[in-house]
């Protein structure tokens, strides 16, 4: 397990070396939220693409270092376009993001979220009752039988939702990240707890999809948990910088903030924040 210091300089690293690096994280992700993911990509120093039919799937992920998956507003050629892709990132051997958002919803849906338990994500992101359900889905140990997901809203504390992210994480050796009023991030061995944010976040639409589509650029570069880690701290730290602002009066001007903020950033600043650091239970 990761001494704390020891994730502070690997959060630092990951920051640096995206800054420098510029690297390329494909998205197929929500439309609804297609703008603010790819905006949040660049702000943070990444390159963003965004594709949604099978080949392009396939030929975007052989071309990026890491891809982001994100399961909201399911189109019904995603049936072919999700599996093909899944199946190229799993042969390649390349790291990839999943959001599970609306899981329950809808037989195309699920049915792609259960065959991806054979071609597993390297992170998955979600909130409580998301992760909760794609454990459940999986036959994974949670000590919670149903997960309270309420269209892509959550009725389920990050807390309960500890023992379905740990399991997740090292079925699919890599990290899970649970979001919520206090975040947890977790590779199996340990679990990282990190406050900040802001009041504004859950009044945009994007804020959970762009936070997945920075960890797959984040994983071009880190491990897993340091990629979901360091896109969390970075998330919390430019949420709470962005809702101080004084040019900040609402959920509009938050959400040009907020970019602002991530771009401006320092890597000293954000791996300085402050973390809790525990041991996963066996």
């Amino acid at each position: 397990m990761l001494k704390k210091d020891e994730i502070r300089r690997a959060v630092r690293q990951a920051i640096d070396d995206v800054r420098r690096t510029n690297p390329m994280a494909p998205s197929i992700t929500n439309t609804v939220t297609i703008n603010l993911v790819a905006n949040v990509q660049l702000a943070i120093g990444g390159s963003a693409a965004m594709v949604y039919m099978p080949d392009e799937g396939e030929a975007i992920s052989a071309a990026g270092g890491a891809t982001y998956i994100n399961m909201g507003t399911i189109l019904s050629i995603y049936t072919e376009t999700l599996a093909r892709t899944a199946r190229a990132l799993h042969k390649m051997k390349k790291p990839w993001v999943l959001d599970p958002v609306g899981i329950g919803l809808g037989s195309i849906r699920m049915n792609a979220l259960k065959d991806f338990k054979d071609f597993p994500p390297s992170i998955v992101r979600g909130n409580a009752s998301e992760i909760i359900a794609l454990a459940n889905l999986w036959g994974l140990e949670t000590n919670v039988d149903d997960a309270g997901v309420r269209g892509v809203d959550s009725t389920d504390t990050v807390e309960s939702a500890r023992r379905a992210a740990v399991s997740l994480a090292r079925f699919i050796g890599g990290a899970v990240a649970v979001s919520g009023a206090t975040d947890l991030v977790t590779d199996g061995a340990a679990v990282v707890t990190v406050s900040g944010g802001s009041k504004f976040m859950p009044m945009i639409t994007g804020a959970g999809c762009s936070l997945g589509g920075a960890m797959a650029i984040y994983a071009c570069c880190a491990t897993p948990f340091i990629a979901a880690l360091t896109s969390t701290m970075m998330f919390d730290f430019a949420g709470r910088a962005a809702e101080d602002s004084d040019a900040t009066h609402g959920p509009g001007s938050f959400q040009v903030n907020f970019l602002d903020e991530l771009y401006r950033a320092g890597a000293a600043e954000v791996a300085d924040m402050n973390i809790s650091v525990e041991e996963a239970e066996r």
